[in-house]
């Protein structure tokens, strides 16, 4: 077992102030506080070479079970093991094995070349010159970043400043990884291509995963399973797949008609989502899907049908509340 959590919790203490100085004045005096619970008894293991998504919404308690994970917020209670290490101790053999790479902040030097952080990198991890060259050739070939190792960071845009960061992160090549929001504020096609290179990280390498992300599809493209945080507490944890069964048991069947159809001759037990002609979508229990799908194509003149999962957005969104 790579990574193994039983019963960690994470608690803070928030001070509260009325507003206006008479409230600051107040607060010299006696001041209120709340105990904040970011992560409340939770408790999970991840094997070798799983990437397993960390999902929830905001103030859920992913970030800070990350940084707990990687020994950089000690916690209020709970056992934690990462690699056979205890990460708050920060020993030299576990930070040289594992990697944190967060979204929102970055650790390349603004005014230089991303080149001149990977070669401090370098000398942090005791990476020797030969296997340095390998993995900058190797992994800025996967990033397609070839010829922006050199150019001074602050002139690269948001998705290459992200690769350069994922190529920062993984010079030691980490067992495990961290992953916190990769994909944040990147368009479409950035996040396709990061999608496609986290992926190939975990398969070449065996490399144990764990992501955090708002942007389902990061989720459904690259996690079989899940662990849903909710308020610091594990509401779910098993596959994507259960999950979208238990929340969501329908399926959507989308019709292309090549004659326009009376609503009212479709079943009224069948929920219709849309329909503009020529395309009607319906909502269908999962057990009725197939019997369905023949009486439609029995019924009505379809050019094309096609049956699909619920969008797991909704899923994610049910789940929550």
């Amino acid at each position: 077992m790579v990574i193994s959590v039983s019963h960690l919790s994470k608690y803070y203490q928030a001070y509260q102030k009325a507003p206006g100085f008479l409230g600051s004045v107040r607060s010299l005096i006696s001041r209120k506080h709340t105990t904040v619970k970011a992560v409340d008894d939770i408790s999970f293991e991840i094997d070798t070479g799983e990437l397993v998504g960390f999902i929830g919404p905001n103030g859920a308690g992913k970030t800070t079970t990350l940084k707990c994970l990687s020994g950089l917020l000690y916690p209020t209670s709970g056992k934690i093991s990462v690699l056979g290490f205890t990460p708050f101790e920060r020993k030299k053999e576990f930070l040289k094995q594992i990697s944190f790479v967060m979204g929102q902040k970055n650790q390349l030097w603004w005014e230089l070349p991303a080149l001149d952080t990977l070669l401090l990198n370098k000398e942090i991890y005791d990476v020797p010159n030969n296997k340095f060259d390998e993995v900058i050739k190797e992994l800025s070939k996967l990033l397609e970043v070839e010829d922006l190792l050199k150019i001074q960071v602050k002139k690269l845009s948001l998705g290459q400043r992200m690769k350069c960061e994922l190529i920062a992160s993984l010079i030691h090549f980490p067992k495990v990884l961290f992953l916190d929001e990769p994909t944040i504020g990147l368009d479409v096609v950035m996040q396709k291509k990061l999608r496609e290179f986290i992926k190939e990280y975990n398969k070449r390498y065996k490399a144990t995963i764990i992501l955090t992300s708002h942007y389902m599809d990061d989720v459904e493209e690259l996690c079989k399973r899940v662990i849903v945080v909710n308020r610091g507490k594990i509401i779910f944890n098993g596959k994507l797949s259960d999950l979208i069964k238990r929340y969501a048991p329908y399926k959507i069947i989308s019709v292309t008609l090549e004659e326009n159809i009376d609503l009212k001759s479709i079943d009224s037990s069948l929920e219709v989502i849309t329909f503009l002609y020529p395309r009607l979508v319906l909502k269908v229990k999962n057990e009725k899907v197939n019997d369905t799908a023949s009486q439609i194509l029995k019924s009505f003149k379809a050019r094309d049908l096609t049956i699909e999962d619920a969008d797991i957005e909704d899923v994610i969104e049910r789940v929550y509340e």
